[in-house]
């Protein structure tokens, strides 16, 4: 496999990313949601989304059910799926940020290790990290799609809260309590701190 990998020389190419960013008029960022199953990180980068679109920032959102149903449906739980699960992830975000675009990846991503390596893969200017804060019992109480049932009755292991940890950000760019805080106040949180780290200078 090394042998392979000498064979591989990246090609320069004569658009580059800041010639994207400035045709779209904006730059790229990574906007990565994290939080457990059920706190809200798709409602929210969903709001967050429409919001961005109304004023005409390109974006697009990468959500884990997407993802799982296609690009890494070869994947299974395990600790060592779920480290690809994430690094896949990182980088198909990268070719969106490299393109200009506002990429919103909304995963549990439950360590801290593999939410650093997305850092270091797009870059510490272009990631931004939203911690969805929720309490545990409130997302089960909220179980929109049944999986802590699940995971309570023994279907499911590896399950983020019940049977494996959860690492939450210690210094996220934006945390949000959800259980406290509506989907709107959220998003006007979010675009606080993301809109000026868009500008072009």
């Amino acid at each position: 496999m090394a042998k392979e990998k000498l064979h591989i020389i990246p090609h320069d190419h004569d658009i580059s990313q800041a010639d994207r960013e400035k045709l779209n008029g904006h730059k790229g960022l990574l906007i990565w949601f994290t939080g457990l199953s059920g706190s809200g990180k798709s409602t929210v980068a969903n709001l967050l989304e429409r919001k961005l679109y109304e004023k005409g920032i390109h974006t697009f959102i990468l959500d884990g059910d997407n993802i799982r149903s296609g690009l890494n449906s070869d994947l299974d739980f395990s600790s060592e799926s779920r480290k690809e699960n994430i690094r896949r992830i990182g980088e198909v975000s990268n070719l969106f940020v490299n393109n200009g675009t506002v990429a919103l990846s909304a995963f549990i991503s439950p360590f801290r290790s593999d939410r650093d390596q997305v850092r270091n893969i797009v870059g510490s200017d272009r990631y931004l990290e939203i911690f969805v804060d929720c309490p545990l019992e409130v997302c089960e109480e909220r179980d929109v799609k049944g999986l802590y049932k699940k995971a309570r009755a023994g279907e499911i292991s590896n399950f983020t809260g019940i049977s494996s940890p959860f690492e939450a950000p210690e210094n996220p760019d934006v945390h949000l309590r959800t259980d406290k805080e509506s989907k709107e106040d959220c998003v006007t949180k979010i675009m606080d701190v993301i809109l000026p780290k868009m500008a072009l200078k």
